[in-house]
């Protein structure tokens, strides 16, 4: 990072349905903050927020619903019939995310934390202030298999959603630390207790060498 945080900051990353959210809970369960870009794409937009704001002044009050939260629906149908709004609401949703995130950083006083970005190979330019970069990796053919299983889709659907991100290659690349989470989940636990201490050692000579 630019601005040294106390704390090094780990980007945990992977494509859809790779097994991300097994990975986080169980670094969560040794202590360790995970900070979610989905969580945070969620609450820049909460009722009263600037970000709510500046949607509704974009798109129009019917974008929001009865309750004064976006209309997800319909936002989503808006965006996926029209690129150009999809930018739109991206560009007011992603600079706020990643402030959201660099704030959670910055307060950090642990060793080390995770950030929970889904695109990260996507939007790498944006990040250049992480230290280190955990894939959670798996085959293609898995993630359509687990994503058809998950939501009830058809592999059609499924090569689609894929189709929508980085490629796996992509991802690979800009890879630090490599999970392959191509079998069964309980083989993460050693694997991410492995990563812990690996993490815990690395951030420990990166404090020492801080002035």
């Amino acid at each position: 990072m630019s601005e040294r945080s106390h704390a090094m900051v780990v980007a945990l990353t992977g494509g859809i349905a790779a097994g991300k959210s097994a990975v986080a809970r169980r670094f969560e369960a040794l202590g360790v903050h995970v900070h979610d870009a989905d969580l945070a794409a969620r609450e820049v937009i909460a009722p009263g927020s600037t970000g709510l704001a500046a949607v509704t002044e974009t798109f129009g009050a019917d974008v929001i619903d009865a309750s004064g939260r976006l209309n997800r629906p319909a936002m989503r149908q808006r965006v996926f019939s029209d690129p150009a709004a999809r930018q739109a609401l991206e560009a007011i949703i992603h600079p706020r995310v990643r402030q959201w995130l660099r704030d959670r950083v910055l307060a950090e006083r642990g060793p080390y934390c995770l950030l929970a970005i889904p695109l990260l190979a996507e939007n790498i330019q944006h990040y250049r202030w992480i230290d280190r970069v955990l894939l959670v990796d798996a085959p293609e053919s898995v993630q359509i298999a687990r994503l058809m299983a998950r939501d009830g889709i058809d592999e059609v659907l499924a090569q689609r959603m894929l189709a929508h991100q980085a490629t796996r290659n992509e991802r690979l690349a800009l890879a630090d630390d490599v999970i392959d989470n191509s079998g069964d989940e309980h083989v993460l636990d050693e694997i991410v207790a492995e990563l812990h201490q690996r993490y815990l050692a690395l951030a420990s000579a990166a404090k020492s060498l801080d002035p």
